[in-house]
């Protein structure tokens, strides 16, 4: 049974009439009446009683009613869909974040794909370190991966740079450097640094300790926590003193005060994904990640 034929069908059996279903259809009413006769036969019943006036359903036509009328909206629920597909107006696309992102970034996104292409389900995840992500990216657990710059740089992975961040301090509220401006980094020399876990596990370790260095100093105690918010909540408790991109400062928490270094050190963000086979949902999200960070 061709979806042509049913087509025919309702027409005809909306008209009664092979002339008037034949114009409708844009065909010649031999034609019309050649493809009705290929149905019925298909089926092995008779699906009209004819006669020289009056065409009119049989039983079996009535029935056949229900189901062609269903067929017809499906196949083009089908087609839409699939159109939608195409242009990546439908779909689902999972999306980890590094912590960081988690709370400025990832609400951003979500809203406006939401608003704009709300035929995606988007599968979002955050507080996630790059390795991670890097990973997820590989064994296709993520199609996109808002990441460190560095960390995503692997084989079967592309990058899009999204933006340099200034690292900030993050100080208990009590400190006798949270009231001012900003803070030079040597002043926080001998503080004991909450930060993120060593590698191969985070790539802000490494980023912290060289801007430690830099300032003349290596931490001489370090407390290492997997969630950035985690990190936050240290602090605020009184266990160290953190540096964080400024991004963080989204995530508001009592006991803690966010101060500007003195010193420009930066921290790049990237989008990943995998360098071949992504879909056109996937290439429509990265398009508004891209656009909510750097907008």
């Amino acid at each position: 049974m061709e979806l042509r034929q049913v087509r025919s069908f309702l027409v005809l059996a909306e008209e009664c009439h092979f002339g008037r279903a034949a114009a409708r259809l844009h065909v010649a009413q031999p034609a019309l009446s050649q493809q009705i006769k290929q149905l019925e036969h298909e089926l092995g019943t008779p699906l009209f009683h004819r006669s020289t006036r009056h065409v009119e359903l049989t039983e079996a036509g009535r029935q056949l009613t229900g189901y062609a009328r269903t067929l017809v909206t499906e196949a083009e629920r089908a087609r839409v869909h699939m159109a939608e597909l195409a242009t990546g107006h439908s779909g689902r696309v999972s999306v980890g974040f590094i912590g960081t992102a988690t709370y400025d970034v990832l609400p951003r996104v979500a809203r406006t794909v939401r608003s704009r292409l709300p035929g995606i389900t988007l599968d979002l995840r955050g507080e996630l370190l790059s390795p991670q992500l890097v990973e997820g990216l590989l064994t296709g657990a993520y199609d996109l991966a808002v990441s460190r710059a560095g960390a995503a740089d692997t084989e079967g992975v592309r990058t899009t740079p999204l933006r340099a961040e200034p690292l900030v301090a993050v100080l208990p509220a009590h400190h006798p450097l949270a009231a001012g401006r900003e803070v030079p980094l040597a002043a926080l020399a001998g503080e004991p640094f909450v930060i993120h876990p060593s590698q191969p596990r985070s790539a802000m370790y490494d980023r912290v300790l060289a801007a430690c260095e830099r300032a003349g100093f290596r931490p001489d105690s370090l407390v290492e926590v997997g969630e950035t918010a985690t990190l936050v909540v240290l602090v605020a408790a009184g266990h160290g003193v953190a540096l964080v991109p400024r991004s963080v400062q989204s995530l508001r928490l009592d006991g803690v005060t966010y101060v500007p270094l003195a010193e420009t050190e930066t921290v790049g963000l990237v989008l990943a994904r995998r360098a071949h086979r992504n879909s056109p949902a996937t290439e429509q999200v990265a398009s508004v990640i891209e656009e909510c960070v750097r907008g």
